[in-house]
This record gives C-alpha cells, structure tokens and sequence, in this order.
C-alpha cells in the first residue's frame, strides 16, 4: 500500500463545509473502534473549515481552508505519547488506538497543528483518522473529500501527487522538517494591497489610471491599471514593505512603506486633486 497525502486546493473551495458535516455526519454517534469512537455532537471538529476575512470594506476577500490532521512523518504526537497507544499506518495516516488511550493528553498539548481533542466523558484523545475504517473496507478516500463538491479536496497517492505538490505549501511552514505533514494546500492566499482612484473636482474615478508597487526588500516591481469602477488591486503580494505610485489626469500620488505583514490593505478612496 502506497502512502497518501491530502492535497487541498483553497483556489477553489468555496466554504460549503460539506467536509466538517460529513465528517461529523460519520464520525458522531458512530464507534469505529479501534480506529475511533464517537465524536462528541459538538465541541469536535476533526475536519475544520477555518474562514478569514481579508481586508476591510470595500475591498473584502474571504479565504477559507480545512483544517485537520496533518498525519505527520515525524508526529510529535506520537512522540509524546507515553505508552505508544499512536501509530503511523502503512498509508501514512497517523491513527490514536481509541481503545488503548490511556487519556494522558500529552498528545493534545504537543500537536503544533491543534488538530488533537480531549473527550472528557471518554477520557481519551481524538483526531481526524482520514477515515481508516472506511479505507480498510473499500472506500478510496474520506468523507471528507468524497463530498466536496469543488474537488478542492483530494486524497492520493504521494507517488501520484509528486508533481500536483511541488509549489505546494504545508501549515506552518517554519516547522516542515521537524513535522514533515502529509496535507499540501495549493494556492495560499498572499496579501493584497487595493484601493480606489477619483477626481474630487469632476466627482469621477478614474479608468485606466497608472499604478506601480514596489517592493522596497529587493526591487521588485508590479503594475495595474484601474477598473472601469476607479478601483485596483495587487494581488499575491508576500509580506513585506512596500511603494506605491499612482497616476491619473496629469497628477501623482505616492505611499511609501505599506506594510502587509500584518493584513491585508485597503487603501480605501484615494483623491487625486
């Protein structure tokens, strides 16, 4: 059996949440054991839709992303816990033996990924499984991904996936070869800088205004026009500082270092007199 990885395309995921409900749907009320037992009707999420709003109005983005279970390599789950009651499958799924948890909760304070639930009434940990149960009697993927309608989610073979991964990212980045996750999402929002351009003397935004950005860490250099609404947008910006110089009807305006480390900017309505 080859090894799986979650691939996950936040490009095009809509935020239906078929994902968290099929989850839920098959997972609460339902004992899988050993794989599982039943997770609590609420409080659990092992598959949970995260949403963030990006800037500010107008200029609003909505990104969302699942979040579950990496299945890592080197789990710090399985590390920490004590009587080794979590194991990694042959396909690369990370599994808590829900008979044998002992209920230390070691594994939920060292997740880097807080993807790991304590049930109180059954005194054990509980986490996505990928579906184990399902995949040992014939399904080809969870819940999870057969019901999303986009197909943002996919469950493969990492042999597979091997070129679908190559630009992807994982969660936390910062710590990929200390973790070594199984879920790549492609397509991470970056950072947006937009705002829009108008005459305060004629009451009229300017179409096809100039606008150059420039990143002031190495130079590099972007370039729109605005709409024929007056607005414009630099999209998949990393974070850092930058310049921006924006030209319309004979006049010039400059910003120096807007800052996107922190959110997303809206510059908001941007009078050129």
């Amino acid at each position: 059996m080859g090894k799986k990885v979650f691939v996950i395309d936040l490009s095009i995921c809509n935020g239906c949440y078929c994902c968290q409900f099929m989850c839920k749907d098959e997972h609460s009320g339902n004992d899988w054991s050993p794989i599982a037992k039943p997770q609590p009707e609420v409080g659990q999420f092992w598959v949970k839709l995260t949403e963030r709003v990006r800037g500010t109005v107008p200029k609003v983005k909505v990104a969302y992303r699942p979040h579950l279970c990496m299945h890592c390599d080197k789990a710090a789950c399985m590390a920490a816990c004590p009587s080794g009651n979590i194991y990694k499958r042959e396909d690369g799924l990370v599994v808590v033996d829900s008979v044998k948890c002992k209920g230390c909760r070691n594994c939920v304070d060292a997740c880097n990924f807080d993807a790991i639930y304590f049930n109180e009434d059954l005194n054990i940990s509980q986490k996505c499984t990928g579906c184990a149960h399902l995949l040992d009697n014939g399904w080809s993927e969870p819940r999870c991904v057969d019901a999303c309608p986009t197909l943002a989610m996919k469950f493969m073979d990492e042999e597979d996936a091997k070129e679908l991964i190559k630009d992807a990212e994982v969660w936390r980045p910062e710590i990929k070869d200390k973790t070594q996750p199984r879920v790549y999402y492609l397509n991470v929002p970056k950072k947006f800088i937009a705002g829009t351009l108008y005459d305060p003397v004629e009451e009229e935004v300017f179409i096809d205004a100039k606008c150059s950005l420039t990143d002031v860490d190495n130079g590099k250099k972007y370039a729109v026009v605005t709409d024929a609404y007056g607005d414009f947008w630099f999209e998949d910006l990393p974070d850092g500082k930058f310049k921006l110089e924006v030209k319309a009807g004979g006049k010039t305006k400059v910003f120096d270092e807007i800052d996107t480390t922190g959110n997303d900017v809206n510059l908001g309505d941007i009078p050129l007199a």
